[in-house]
């Protein structure tokens, strides 16, 4: 039962554990489905691996985080201006306004705009609630305010005391969470074991010879 481990990618067991379970293959019919020591086909390889990767791509956190607040402020800043307002239509407005923002954006704040645009009745319906915050002077930064709808809201996460002199919990939604870790952790060790149990069979490249099968 020892782990031949020069070769890991080519077997994981030694010569007499793999003879072992050639006999027993030639001696067994498990129920007439004999054991043809075939290796896994790469298409269905390469199609697990392509599920795993796009359900961790489409479940990142960052993909279902909500807009905070402070990511408007510029957008509010700009949206009475001359220049927004001599433009006809609120797809124009808006265009104009996002255009203006985004490209005096860092590449955190692109990737941001670029996963939650918004029109420009969401803008006005939005600019009152954050103007209210950014001018009651409150505990909360813009930042801790998620855009709900048409409305601003504090986020229902609680992080460190670091808020109004450590009064208060960051409320910012995090870009990853504990749950992800925990799914990275699993089929990580799910995949890992699962090559270990194969790898510990002979390599397919050795064949059980059916003519001794009973």
């Amino acid at each position: 039962m020892a782990f031949k481990m020069d070769q890991p990618l080519y077997c994981l067991a030694d010569e007499q554990e793999q003879k072992e379970t050639l006999d027993l293959w030639e001696k067994e019919k498990h129920g007439g489905l004999w054991s043809a020591n075939n290796r896994l086909p790469f298409p269905l390889t390469f199609l697990m691996g392509l599920i795993i990767l796009t359900a961790f791509m489409i479940t990142m956190p960052i993909w279902g985080q909500r807009p905070n607040a402070e990511l408007y402020v510029d957008f509010i800043k700009i949206m009475d201006s001359s220049e927004v307002q001599q433009l006809e239509t609120g797809e124009e407005k808006i265009k104009y306004i996002t255009n203006h923002v985004y490209q005096n954006a860092d590449d955190r704040t692109q990737g941001a705009i670029e996963r939650h645009p918004l029109t420009w009745d969401d803008l006005i319906n939005i600019a009152p609630g954050i103007k209210e915050v950014q001018a009651s002077g409150g505990a909360y930064p813009l930042d801790n305010y998620n855009v709900i709808g048409d409305r601003i809201a504090l986020a229902n996460f609680e992080g460190n005391f670091t808020i109004n002199g450590g009064k208060n919990r960051e409320r910012i939604q995090p870009w990853w969470d504990k749950g992800y870790t925990i799914d990275v952790f699993y089929v990580t060790y799910f995949l890992i074991l699962i090559v270990l149990i194969i790898k510990r069979l002979p390599h397919f490249t050795r064949k059980p010879d059916m003519s001794k099968a009973s």
